[in-house]
């Protein structure tokens, strides 16, 4: 089969793989009929998640069950499903409390309690380096999913593909950031990053009665789509102080709920990369900064942009003193994902306004370097094995 395949940093191809097999009696074989390019494979693509054999990426994707293994009850060939990022079991002590990412099965090599970038980690992910259990992909024509009867969901025949897809990350990553801050209604909430997971978060905000949204990016065309796919207030970063923006917009006090979608690819000036390099550190935590200091005192910053390692400046003193609550974290998709379904088809929220390229699996190397660059006005790229 044809699949997407790192070799190393900024150099990913389409080549001839091997077709994915049964594996345990818990698998399916799906075909994979959308996938698309998600913010954390540019991780990898970039080299901020070592990854040393080449791997078939890919977190986001649905497709037709072609095959199932001996113990599945749930599916069956034919059936038309989207599937859950994190690969989790469904049994072990932090699936039975619907916390999939921490699946103490699904990545037995380099599990463990302490977590960080080199030491122990959760539960597998579809495609994201041999640290998360070193699965192979769904930017590919066919993919292999353990523990079948627990991650993927039938979806109704009445919705599309690109309504559906995002289920699998960035729909519940967005709804995560706003559902962690117990948005209740009448917040103002301030969403640092427009890319598809701010834009999903913004969009998620207004779901639970946010009364003003406002989008924090340094692109123009990113900020454009934030107005017109999430009906948001922009800040160009490129050109004011977001945090006073945001001060001003909130009677000085700032904003009750920040998100962080950006993580640690966060822009960087020269002095930052080179405190980089003088304390072993890969990216910044300048989106987190500008978080903390924009939330008003007592307020909530949620952080679902992707971290990789310790950093020397946390504020830790300054989040005490504004007494801020904090959350961070992988989104817990199989927890939300049967609550989007319905949002979904109730018409109550769009996903597919985001997708900008629709292209063919064999164009991925392509569609990778103008996500990467923010070229061509690419927000969300969406393959076609």
């Amino acid at each position: 089969m044809q699949a997407v395949v790192f070799h190393h940093p900024k150099k990913v191809s389409v080549d001839k793989v091997d077709d994915p097999r049964i594996q345990a009696p818990t698998d399916a074989i799906l075909r994979v009929t959308s996938t698309a390019i998600c913010g954390s494979d540019l991780h990898i693509y970039n080299g901020f998640f070592p990854q040393i054999r080449n791997l078939v990426l890919g977190h986001e994707f649905m497709g037709i069950v072609e095959e199932i293994g001996t113990s599945v009850q749930r599916l069956k060939k034919g059936d038309r499903v989207v599937v859950p990022f994190p690969v989790a079991c469904g049994q072990c002590f932090f699936c039975e409390r619907s916390l999939p990412v921490h699946c103490e099965n699904s990545n037995k090599k380099h599990y463990g309690p302490e977590g960080g970038l080199l030491t122990q980690k959760g539960g597998g992910l579809f495609g994201y380096t041999d640290l998360y259990g070193g699965y192979a992909g769904g930017q590919a024509e066919y993919v292999r999913v353990p523990y079948a009867d627990y991650g993927p969901r039938r979806v109704p025949d009445s919705l599309t593909d690109d309504q559906v897809l995002f289920l699998s990350d960035i729909l519940p990553t967005g709804w995560s950031a706003i559902d962690w801050a117990e948005v209740r209604g009448g917040e103002t909430v301030a969403v640092f990053g427009c890319g598809p997971v701010g834009l999903m978060a913004q969009k998620c905000a207004w779901l639970r009665g946010a009364r003003q949204v406002i989008g924090i990016d340094r692109v123009p065309y990113r900020l454009e789509c934030a107005r017109e796919t999430a009906n948001a207030e922009v800040i160009d970063a490129s050109q004011v102080d977001p945090v006073q923006a945001i001060r001003d917009l909130t009677h000085g006090r700032g904003a009750d709920v920040c998100v962080d979608a950006v993580g640690m690819e966060a822009h960087r000036g020269i002095a930052k990369k080179l405190s980089n390099v003088i304390h072993a550190e890969v990216g910044s935590i300048e989106v987190l900064r500008h978080c903390i200091s924009a939330v008003r005192r007592g307020g909530t910053v949620t952080v679902v942009g992707v971290y990789g390692m310790n950093y020397d400046d946390f504020p830790l003193g300054q989040m005490f003193d504004k007494g801020i609550r904090i959350g961070f974290g992988q989104a817990l998709v199989h927890r939300y994902i049967d609550e989007l379904v319905k949002i979904i088809e109730s018409g109550h929220v769009r996903t597919d306004d985001i997708i900008t390229h629709r292209v063919a699996l064999s164009e991925a190397p392509h569609a990778y370097d103008i996500f990467c660059r923010k070229e061509d006005r690419c927000v969300k790229v969406v393959l076609k094995p």
